[in-house]
């Protein structure tokens, strides 16, 4: 029985030590209020697309400045390292071409069209051109491998951009790096329930959905699915640690207000 008492006491205690190390310092963020507050805005998700207008296109982001929103866009490498604005790491959705955006050239990507319009295959110099400063800009680093060479070439872009930003990434370590070349930006860390969206419980996609790798980037802020908004990472981060909270994707003009009660920063479609 005292073996049994023992024993019991040894595994609650290491319970307890797990579960102190996850709560204070895998799952903390460096929660801060941006010093550039423009920056806590509503989000046009990929500009304001739709009704014949294709998402991260230029049309979509000049409405969306236009109309004074915030933009939310995607960025990855090309083949020859220029940095172009597209959300599928495949081209067949948007330009019906069955390649991957990094098997072809810049050259050859900007001439590419968006679904049935004249819109092509945008690169980042020319969209923060477009911008030109008039709203902020939510950037997503797209990446599903430790392969970060996307973010010295973002950060070498945005060094020379005078307008307002902010960055967030699914991948806790393209966060992290980020920082390293551009230590004063805001970053924020994409959250899903990783197990569910991919229908896979790997040891990677429960640290994941656990935010349990949050030590690595220490994210100023989460962007979180709409459908996690009250899971016990988000609540953790957001509520405990006080991290400014950015929720996607929005549909609807009663989804979007729901976010705005709730004091969140919608990232958002009016469709």
């Amino acid at each position: 029985m005292i073996e049994f008492v023992i024993a019991a006491c040894a595994v609650i205690s290491l319970l307890v030590i797990l579960a102190l190390i996850y709560l204070l310092v895998l799952v903390r963020p460096r929660a801060k209020t941006p010093t550039d507050t423009s920056l806590l805005c509503s989000y046009a998700h990929r500009g304001l697309h739709g009704n014949g207008v294709p998402e991260n296109s230029l049309k979509a982001f000049r409405l969306a400045a236009e109309a004074g929103f915030g933009i939310e866009l995607d960025v990855q490498l090309s083949r020859d390292g220029e940095v172009m604005v597209f959300h599928d790491y495949t081209l067949v959705r948007m330009t019906g071409v069955d390649k991957k955006l990094c098997e072809l050239d810049a050259d050859e990507l900007c001439k590419l069209r968006l679904g049935d319009t004249e819109q092509t295959v945008p690169d980042f110099r020319e969209v923060l051109s477009l911008i030109d400063g008039r709203v902020p800009v939510l950037v997503e680093l797209k990446g599903e491998s430790l392969d970060s060479s996307l973010c010295p070439k973002v950060a070498e872009i945005l060094r020379e951009y005078t307008g307002s930003y902010c960055i967030e990434s699914f991948n806790p370590m393209l966060i992290k790096d980020i920082k390293k070349h551009l230590p004063d930006a805001y970053c924020g860390l994409l959250y899903t329930n990783v197990c569910r969206d991919k229908k896979k419980s790997s040891a990677l996609n429960i640290a994941l959905t656990c935010m349990a790798l949050n030590f690595l980037c220490k994210p100023n802020f989460i962007a979180y699915n709409e459908l996690d908004r009250h899971s016990l990472p988000v609540r953790l981060t957001t509520r405990l640690y006080r991290a400014p909270r950015f929720v996607w994707t929005t549909r609807g003009q009663e989804s979007i207000d729901t976010a705005l009660s709730l004091g969140e920063h919608p990232i958002f479609e009016r469709q």
